[in-house]
């Protein structure tokens, strides 16, 4: 959850030179360098990984794990946390453990075990498991696919997305969520009680993500990491055991060249001068169904993509008023085929009272070094309830956004588009909502000046 900010933060460190990687540990090794390193048992690699904060954080690292021993920071609980103390089996931002045999496809996989026992202590603080997995052999950058496992939860916060349901994996209960941090997707499963020591199967998650049809089997399994994500106190927390052990040898099917059925022809439920809520029958794949794209069509104009979302759900907006718009949907699965397009549905916006043209937008950021956080409140100033809605807002120069929370946010270039998700998509007049995210910045910060609600421009401040 929320760690993009740290690999790209690592990957510049690596560019300029600065990353601080230690000489193979012995027992007792003290590290409190911001990304120091190190290797024990001459297979594993141990990482402070302070990528959140300015202040101090040290492990103690001994041959079979390490412990917090000092952790000065503080963060949001509504955002990122401070950093990601772990060990890790594989490649991890071109750092790789040694003698490792990842990345390895799926589909030659065999059994992937692995054993942790972790020390708990005050604090806000995730014990955090991932399992990283892309579509390419990569050895550096952001894998594609983040499972999580959330061993205990401290304190208020919350893994990335949206609860999806409950799932039994492993043995045991997990609540489960789904979304993304804006450069790849994240499936998190809760523990609802804290676990202080497993023995299981890493390919039990694997599968079981799998089949919701978020990864195939073509993909490639890039590492396996295990620690701790604090956002408060934490001194004591540790791993005082880990192990990861990935055999190949498997026979599992090749590459899924199979696209979705066609989804069913979308319906019209509220429609606003600038904005048509549409839903439709949901399609089927031979492995999972990952997304929808919606397309818009005006007369007899090429289809545009009007957005897109997991669900079988969809909020048109920044339309014309008093406009026929038709309507179509494709499904997409995690290989990357596509369904054909559905039958179209043409629906025409009312002449006026679209919800969202009067609003307001706070935008309050705090910036370090080349980091950022940044809070945004819309608030419907207008005498008609917005139902849906969409913010969209161009980034200064030199920006990037790597974590969000709150909201589904996409960016192309530096154009960024903000939308609703399912419990914070009504705004009645007078009423707010925020979102935030976590980004890059050059070195020189400064915050969006103008932005629009649902295609209509926003008072700032």
């Amino acid at each position: 959850m929320r760690r993009l900010v740290r690999a790209v933060v690592t990957a510049a460190l690596v560019a300029f030179g600065t990353l601080v990687i230690t000489s193979p540990a012995q027992a007792d090794t003290q590290i409190c360098e911001q990304y120091g390193s190190t290797t024990i048992q001459g297979r594993y690699v141990v990482q402070n990984n302070r990528w959140g904060s300015t202040a101090q954080q040290c492990i103690n690292v001994t041959d079979t794990g390490f412990s917090i021993t000092a952790q000065q920071g503080s963060a949001a609980t509504n955002g990122a946390p401070l950093s990601y103390p772990s060990v890790f089996l594989g490649c991890h931002y071109t750092n790789c453990s040694p003698g490792t045999n990842l990345p390895i496809q799926v589909s030659q996989i065999s059994s992937a075990t692995s054993s942790i026992n972790y020390t708990y202590a005050s604090g806000t603080y995730n014990a955090s498991y991932d399992i990283w997995l892309d579509p390419t052999p990569r050895t550096d950058g952001v894998s594609q696919m983040e499972i999580m496992i959330w061993f205990n939860r401290q304190g208020p916060i919350q893994p990335i997305g949206s609860v999806v349901g409950s799932a039994t994996v492993g043995g045991r209960t997990w609540e489960v969520w789904r979304g993304s941090n804006g450069a790849n997707n994240v499936i998190s499963y809760v523990a609802p009680s804290p676990i202080t020591s497993w023995n299981f199967s890493v390919l039990d998650f694997i599968n079981d993500v799998r089949s919701r049809g978020a990864i195939t089997n073509s993909w490639y399994l890039t590492s396996i990491q295990a620690g701790f994500e604090p956002w408060n106190g934490g001194v004591g927390l540790g791993v005082s055991s880990f192990s990861a052990t990935v055999n190949g040898g498997g026979t599992g099917p090749g590459p899924d060249s199979q696209a979705p059925s066609t989804p069913g022809q979308p319906t019209a439920g509220t429609v606003t001068a600038s904005s048509v809520a549409l839903s439709w029958a949901a399609s089927t794949d031979n492995v999972g169904v990952t997304g929808y794209d919606v397309y818009r069509q005006q007369g007899s104009g090429t289809a545009t993509l009007a957005g897109s979302t997991t669900g079988t759900s969809f909020t048109a907006s920044g339309l014309s008023a008093s406009t026929a718009y038709t309507f179509t949907v494709r499904a997409r699965d995690a290989a990357g085929n596509v369904s054909a397009s559905s039958p179209g549905r043409t629906v025409t916006t009312s002449g006026s009272g679209s919800g969202g043209g009067a609003c307001r937008v706070r935008y309050a950021a705090n910036a370090w070094n080349n980091g950022f956080t940044a809070d945004v409140t819309v608030t419907n100033t207008g005498t008609s309830t917005v139902n849906g809605w969409t913010l969209t807002y161009t980034l200064p120069s030199g920006q990037a956004i790597t974590s969000t929370w709150n909201a589904t946010v996409t960016t192309s270039g530096s154009a960024v588009t903000a939308r609703n998700i399912s419990w914070n998509g009504t705004l009645a007049p007078g009423a707010s909502t925020s979102f935030g995210y976590q980004g890059t910045h050059g070195g020189s910060y400064s915050s969006p000046s103008a932005f629009a609600l649902n295609g209509s421009a926003c008072t700032v401040g």
